[in-house]
């Protein structure tokens, strides 16, 4: 059985990761898109996945590029005052995420919400919710 995991849950997943990475493995590594570059990607990889339309393709693209910055800044925003406790930081991509998924049910179709959905994201929004009721005490 193959796992799919969910690709805008897998990229912010690397974001987080490469965001914490040295300067001297990144020197040595191969050059990685920057978060611009990843996000047309993912706005790419949604067209062909669920047959989005050019205007939908635009606004997701218009999405990831807002947002995974904006992620990213938060996460920079807990470096700086040196938090170490990496709940904090699942907190941060979560919040973001849920942005992203509020903003894609708006701009998809009800069949390609489901699809997308299918695909891996309904499993990451029950991980996110059951973290945060775990956070609650519940």
């Amino acid at each position: 059985m193959k796992l799919k995991i969910h690709a805008s849950v897998a990229l912010a997943t690397f974001f987080a990761l490469s965001f914490f990475c040295c300067e001297a493995n990144a020197q040595q590594q191969p050059k990685q898109p920057d978060i611009y570059e990843q996000a047309e990607m993912e706005a790419d990889r949604l067209q062909r996945v669920l047959d989005l339309e050019d205007w939908q393709v635009f606004y997701v693209d218009s999405t990831l590029k807002h947002d995974f910055p904006a992620m990213m800044a938060d996460y920079d925003q807990l470096r700086k005052a040196k938090v170490a406790n990496s709940a904090m930081y699942q907190d941060v991509q979560d919040k973001w995420m849920d942005q992203i998924d509020a903003t894609y049910k708006k701009i998809f179709t009800p069949e390609q919400w489901a699809a997308y959905l299918k695909q891996g994201a309904a499993k990451a929004q029950k991980a996110r919710e059951k973290r945060r009721l775990k956070a609650q005490g519940k």
